[in-house]
C-alpha cells in the first residue's frame, strides 16, 4: 500500500526508556503496559503517556492479529518505537481509507498510523510522514493453473485490488481497458476473492501476496518496481516534535541492529 530514504538525524532528545507488552483483542484495541512519558505531554498525544496507533488489520505480514495479539512488521517496529519514547501503546483497527486520507488522526483518534502505507505526494497533502522504513514492490498473484502469466493477460478478465491503495492505482493504470478491476476493504476480503473464483487475479504488495502461496496452489507471476516507501503517519499539522520523535527512534533503531532483526523476522526466508 504504501521517497528513497535518506540519513536521519537524531534531531529530538526522547523520553526514558521503559518496558513495554502487548495484549490485543481482534477488531478492538488493546493497551501496552510501559514506563509513564514525562508530566506535560510535550508530544501533543491523544492521550497523554500512551501513543495511540491506527492501523488496517489484518494486513499480513505488516500487520495482523495472532493468537489474541497483534503483530506483525509494522506492530513490531511501533512498539519499539514507543518503548523508546517511554510510551504505552493503544492499537486500534481502522478502515485504510480513513487512515490513508488522513481522518482518524485529524479527528484526533490516534496519534500515528502504522499500516504499510506508501507516501505520496497526494497523502502529503493531508499527512506527515516519518522517515521511510520499508521499501515496496507490487506483484501480481494467480492461481497455479492459470493462463494469467502477466498484466497484460488481464484482458477479459477480473484482477482484485485492495481499495485506496497504491496497488489499486498502478492496476487502473497498466491493466488492458477491458480489464475488471474489483476493489475490496482489505485483504482480508481480497484473498478470499481469489479463492472462491470472484477474481481471477491479486496486485498488491508484493510480501503480502508471498503469504498467500498456499504451498504452490497460488504463485505470483510478476513483480512490479513502483519506487514505493512506506512511512508512519502522523496528522500535518501539530505532531512536529512527535515526528521528529519517531524519526529518532527509527534511526536509534536501525543503529542498533534491533531493525535489522525485525526485518529478518518477517522477509528473511
Amino acid at each position: 500500500m504504501r521517497t528513497n530514504a535518506s540519513t536521519v538525524v537524531k534531531v529530538f532528545s526522547v523520553l526514558a526508556t521503559g518496558t513495554l507488552a502487548l495484549t490485543a483483542c481482534g477488531g478492538g484495541s488493546s493497551t501496552d503496559g510501559g514506563s509513564p512519558a514525562a508530566d506535560g505531554n510535550e508530544l501533543g498525544l491523544v492521550t497523554p503517556g500512551t501513543l495511540t496507533v491506527c492501523s488496517d488489520i489484518p494486513y499480513p505480514p505488516f500487520e495482523f492479529e495472532e493468537n489474541g495479539e497483534y503483530t506483525g512488521y509494522d506492530m513490531d517496529l511501533i512498539r519499539e518505537i514507543a518503548t523508546g519514547m517511554g510510551l504505552e501503546t493503544q492499537i486500534q483497527d481502522v478502515g485504510f481509507d480513513a487512515l490513508q486520507s488522513g481522518v482518524v488522526l485529524a479527528s484526533g483518534q490516534c496519534d500515528i498510523g502504522a499500516s504499510a502505507m506508501t507516501i505520496t505526494e497526494e497523502r502529503e497533502e493531508n499527512l506527515d510522514f516519518s522517515e521511510p522504513y520499508y521499501d515496496s514492490l507490487q506483484s501480481l498473484l494467480v492461481p497455479a493453473d492459470s493462463d494469467i502469466k502477466a498484466i497484460g493477460d488481464l484482458a477479459g478478465k477480473s484482477v482484485g485490488v485492495q481499495q485506496g491503495t497504491t496497488g489499486e492505482a498502478y492496476t487502473r493504470e497498466n491493466v488492458p481497458a477491458d480489464t475488471e478491476v474489483r476493489a475490496y476493504p482489505s485483504d482480508a476480503e481480497l484473498f478470499p476473492a481469489l479463492q472462491s473464483g470472484g477474481v481471477d487475479a491479486v496486485l498488491q504488495d508484493l510480501p503480502v501476496n508471498l503469504g498467500h502461496l498456499e504451498g504452490g496452489k497460488y504463485e505470483i507471476v510478476e513483480e512490479y518496481p513502483t519506487d514505493e516507501s512506506y512511512g508512519f503517519a502522523v496528522k500535518e499539522e501539530g505532531s512536529e516534535a512527535l515526528l521528529e520523535a519517531v524519526n529518532a527512534e527509527l534511526a536509534e533503531l536501525r543503529d542498533s541492529g534491533k531493525y535489522q532483526e525485525i526485518y529478518d523476522k518477517y522477509f528473511t526466508q
